[in-house]
């Protein structure tokens, strides 16, 4: 690897795990974007192996190993729900990350770099017992077994998540060749050990001093312990938008952080090796804070990670983009003016029907591009190992794609139905999405995560992905963009980033809406809405949400139509005489007149 960097990755870390608020795609983004920004190959990362018992026994008592099989107990550990079905995904996802932390732990030594496991950093679980998400502590496993195979080198634990390092540090509470070392929020437990260094610096901690905490109490560590390996836990929830995190550290000083232990450990007389672990990090954006630091060690100069969005369509380009014109389920050039089924359908109407999706792809066509796009092996990993998809082609409003969870079309996961549309905008040719349906229909609802309207089942957690195939398909198409209907509010104010009403007028009334509904969770404005209790102030009739088309611009003269000057202007016009409020439950829907209130 360029810069001494190994990187360990395995895509069954995308296991996600109902209710624990880690992002299970955190691991895939960062290998992502190096990839698109050239700094990695697809075949430069080391694939883990689960961690065995043996070396599990290492660290952990055999009565405990026992008692996470049972569901029950792993429950108690996650704070979340665990069914029998669930605990061997748990088991599975995070033994899978022990060994990836085992593996990077020999690469930095094997190397004489940097091994990077992304994922790990289960720092919470003791010798006896889990908490905190954690069940097996990587961290110390990792070093028990290069101590069981004769490493006799001191060992610095660098742990910089928000929260106490207290299972490492109780498990080599009575070892004086491992050190750890914490800044955290606050201790949790007893910091009693021969060779540690426990900072708690409380809550709402700011970049400076964070900063200057470990300036001043690093580098003499470093220097008079004199390590001969670092783990270093890069914890991405000191970071000031992180959901559940209590810092106001800033993106900026969490590079700093990263590159001044990498400086420290990488600089000295003799390049100490450094075993990095993610650690945590909560919701979708999580993984910038690592990425940064990778790339900024792959790169040596600062590059900014893209959104999401972004990132999803990058990859969606590269990975789909000779599809349509040659690749495996395309129309490939060399077919020359040979007549395909497709074309003496379109030459003799009724005479043959169609073979291929939106004239271009073969059912076998799609599968592999869900392969590729990774959107498989996520439905997977939800449990549907043999996901079956199907192609109606004969509807008259459009084609329509199913997946299955298998070929006995029991359990509906996808449904959409599209067609190239003439006639939705004057002049342009669109993608129209007729209907998208997403769903888990194993999965149940929670408190924390009701129904939205009009769901019947939680969804699949694809949808950027499905969105982004499709734009990508238009671009490939030569189409001015994709085009829909959203039949709820929740379904327009999910896409709002890139997509814009059709029309000015529609527009100013659905900002107007989300203006009233400012600062409310997605599920509970959607009620509101639902309900009709966004009211009209000056009529105090309900606003009720009626279905405007949308589109996502891609053609400049479809861009140009809906971001344009002229367009903006009347946004504003519109909303000038619009004055919508949002009326809580119980108060009615209607804030004039006599009509009943709204249960």
């Amino acid at each position: 690897m360029r810069q001494g960097v190994s990187l360990v990755y395995d895509g069954e870390y995308e296991r996600s795990i109902s209710g624990v608020p880690l992002d299970p795609r955190r691991s895939e983004r960062m290998l992502a974007f190096l990839i698109e920004e050239g700094l990695i190959g697809e075949g430069d990362v080391h694939a883990p192996r689960p961690v065995s018992f043996r070396n599990l026994l290492l660290v952990h008592g055999e009565r405990y190993l026992e008692s996470v099989q049972d569901a029950g107990s792993v429950t108690r550990i996650l704070g979340v729900p665990v069914s029998d079905v669930g605990l061997e995904d748990v088991l599975q996802l995070q033994r899978l990350m022990v060994g990836g932390t085992i593996q990077a732990t020999r690469l930095a030594l094997i190397n004489g770099g940097i091994g990077v496991n992304l994922g790990g950093g289960f720092h919470h679980a003791s010798a006896n017992r889990g908490m905190g998400f954690c069940l097996f502590n990587d961290i110390a496993v990792a070093i028990a077994r290069l101590r069981d195979h004769g490493y006799r080198e001191r060992v610095l634990v660098i742990d910089l998540d928000l929260h106490d390092g207290n299972g490492t540090r109780a498990i080599f509470a009575g070892d004086s060749t491992v050190h750890t070392y914490s800044v955290h929020n606050a201790h949790w437990g007893e910091t009693d050990a021969v060779a540690s260094t426990s900072i708690a610096l409380g809550f709402d901690v700011e970049d400076e001093a964070y900063l200057e905490t470990l300036h001043d109490t690093l580098p003499p560590l470093v220097r008079d312990f004199d390590p001969g390996l670092v783990v270093y836990v890069a914890g991405a929830d000191v970071a000031a938008d992180d959901p559940i995190g209590n810092w106001k550290i800033s993106p900026a000083a969490i590079l700093e952080r990263d590159r001044f232990v990498f400086r420290l450990c990488r600089r000295r007389w003799h390049a100490v090796p450094v075993a990095m672990v993610l650690g945590g990090g909560y919701g979708t954006r999580a993984w910038k804070y690592p990425g940064r630091a990778l790339a900024f060690l792959l790169a040596r100069k600062r590059i900014e990670p893209p959104d999401n969005d972004e990132l999803i369509l990058k990859r969606f380009r590269r990975v789909l983009g000779g599809m349509v014109s040659g690749g495996a389920g395309g129309t490939a050039a060399s077919n020359g003016w040979r007549l395909t089924s497709d074309d003496l359908g379109e030459l003799f109407p009724g005479l043959m029907p169609p073979t291929r999706f939106l004239g271009h792809f073969s059912r076998q066509g799609i599968e592999l591009a869900l392969e590729r796009l990774g959107i498989l092996r996520r439905i997977r990993l939800r449990g549907f190992p043999n996901p079956y998809l199907e192609l109606d082609l004969a509807h008259p409003l459009g084609h329509t794609l199913r997946l299955w969870a298998s070929p006995l079309r029991r359990e509906l996961l996808m449904e959409m139905r599209v067609n190239r549309d003439t006639r939705a905008i004057s002049g342009m040719e669109v993608l129209n999405i007729q209907w998208l349906l997403l769903q888990n229909p194993r999965a149940r609802f929670t408190p924390d995560r009701p129904p939205l309207p009009g769901q019947e089942h939680p969804g699949l957690g694809i949808l950027k992905d499905v969105l982004a195939a499709l734009v990508v398909l238009c671009e490939n198409l030569g189409l001015d963009g994709l085009y829909y209907v959203p039949s709820h509010y929740h379904v327009a104010a999910q896409s709002r980033e890139l997509v814009r009403f059709l029309h000015p007028e529609h527009e100013a009334r659905f900002r107007a809406m989300a203006a009233a509904l400012e600062g409310m969770p997605l599920v509970r404005a959607a009620r509101a809405v639902e309900e009709g209790r966004v009211v009209d102030v000056r009529t105090g009739e309900p606003v009720r949400w009626e279905g405007f088309p949308m589109v996502l611009a891609l053609s400049p003269r479809l861009h140009d139509q809906v971001f344009s000057e002229a367009y903006d202007r009347r946004v504003d016009e519109v909303l000038a005489g619009l004055e919508l409020r949002h009326v809580p439950a119980g108060e009615g829907a209607r804030i004039s007149g006599s009509r009943p209130p709204v249960q």
